[in-house]
């Protein structure tokens, strides 16, 4: 599902225009950023899901063309876990 495919389908549930549906969009993803961002961000919609950020550490990688060990810079990730509603229902 695309994001065009959410705003539809957001405007027809919601009996709303597609440029409200998409403006309520945009402003949950900044919303969801922003938190994200924070330290130790965390974002949790109960029954859906937690969206957190975690800290990969640096390490050893090999480069699959020439087999030649690299060196892969730590990052900071985001990992989703999906809520017990969200799991029963897949």
């Amino acid at each position: 599902m695309t994001k065009a495919e959410i705003v539809e389908k957001a405007a027809k549930d919601a009996g709303i225009s597609k440029v409200a549906a998409t403006a309520v969009l945009s402003s949950f993803m900044d919303s969801v950023t922003k938190a994200l961002k924070k330290k130790n961000g965390k974002v949790t919609l109960v029954g859906f899901g937690t969206f957190q950020k975690v800290r990969r550490k640096a390490r050893k990688g090999r480069n699959p063309q020439t087999g030649e060990a690299i060196k892969i810079k730590a990052t900071n990730v985001v990992k989703f876990r999906p809520g017990k509603k969200l799991r029963d229902s897949i």
